[in-house]
């Protein structure tokens, strides 16, 4: 075990990778376990600086024009290598759609232990990590504790809060590593339109479910959502059994935690719950005064979102007017 030291982090999104340092900072607080960044890709060395004021002692770069785009062979085998020749206790990686493929075939070749979509992290008294993680839609939670290392862990965004910067400095590792030729090639990348916020990282969310009869509907809740300054979401069913919508809020979708979330005609269904569970101010709009969503809810509204939410934009625009 004396072989092994340090706890590093990872993750090809580098706001998430900041996450995953401030969640690491108090993990390791109050001990002597060395914190590493480790950065992959191709123009990282500004990054690398930056990763010192956020909370790293340490950055590992591997610094490659054809790690420009994330392949996961090409990637996969430098940290592989990075990982073997200086043997960390502990590796979070961000649980993106690439981190999370990457972290299990990491464990994989290590033949070692990995635990997919964290929701917490200790260090036990005999220096073991011990995670959680949620289940059976919410009905669940996991607890893990590795006995071999190192210890790989897949942290979702939003588990932390990214730490405000301070000046600090450290030591840079530039790794040479032979990076293979990728055996696909980017010929270019379409992004999605996407709001200028994210929704994982709005302070305010209108969220919209069963309630809403029509899509057209939502026309009423973007209103909202635009008075309040915040962004509009929808659950999962609106998304996969209606079609309306690509993604959703809820546990296998995005999980967010603003100050206020206000859900307009939902249920409440565990799964969705899941996903906003950590939401500041909840308050909740739907007809049936039985609703589960109202157990999680700090206001409760009982009545006709169709009449409700009306009501709250026109209030909004009169009292907009009186400032």
């Amino acid at each position: 075990m004396g072989e092994f030291k340090g706890l590093w982090v990872y993750s090809e999104n580098y706001d998430l990778m900041l996450e995953l340092l401030a969640g690491s900072c108090t993990l390791i607080k109050n001990s002597n376990i060395e914190l590493a960044a480790v950065l992959l890709g191709s123009g990282m060395k500004e990054k690398a600086n930056e990763a010192f004021k956020y909370g790293a002692d340490k950055v590992f770069l591997i610094d490659n024009p054809r790690l420009k785009n994330f392949e996961i062979k090409t990637y996969l085998d430098a940290l592989t290598g990075l990982v073997k020749s200086n043997k960390p206790e502990i590796l979070l990686i961000g649980s993106t759609k690439n981190g999370k493929e990457l972290a299990s075939r990491l464990a994989a070749r290590l033949e070692t232990g990995c635990t997919p979509d964290c929701s917490q992290l200790t260090i036990n008294e005999d220096g073991w990590l011990v995670t959680k993680r949620i289940v059976y839609s919410g009905r669940a939670v996991v607890t893990a504790i590795f006995r071999k290392k190192p210890q790989i862990a897949a942290v979702p965004p939003r588990i932390f809060e990214k730490m405000e910067p301070k000046e600090k400095s450290g030591e840079i590792v530039n790794v040479e590593v032979t990076v293979e030729e990728p055996k696909l090639e980017v010929v270019g990348i379409n992004k999605m339109k996407t709001a200028d916020v994210k929704i994982e990282e709005a302070q305010i969310v209108v969220c919209g479910g069963r309630g809403i009869e029509k899509k057209e509907d939502f026309k009423s809740l973007e209103e909202l959502a635009q008075l309040l300054k915040g962004q509009v979401g929808n659950t999962r069913p609106l998304a996969e059994d209606r079609k309306w919508f690509t993604g959703w809020i809820g546990l296998s979708g995005k999980k967010i935690k603003p100050t206020l979330y206000m859900g307009c005609g939902i249920s409440g269904m565990i799964q969705h719950v899941a996903g906003m569970r950590d939401s500041q101010l909840v308050v909740a709009i739907n007809k049936d005064p039985e609703a589960a969503i109202f157990e999680v809810a700090d206001y409760v509204v009982v009545g006709d979102l169709y009449e409700i939410v009306p009501a709250i934009v026109e209030e909004l625009k009169k009292k907009m007017k009186s400032v």
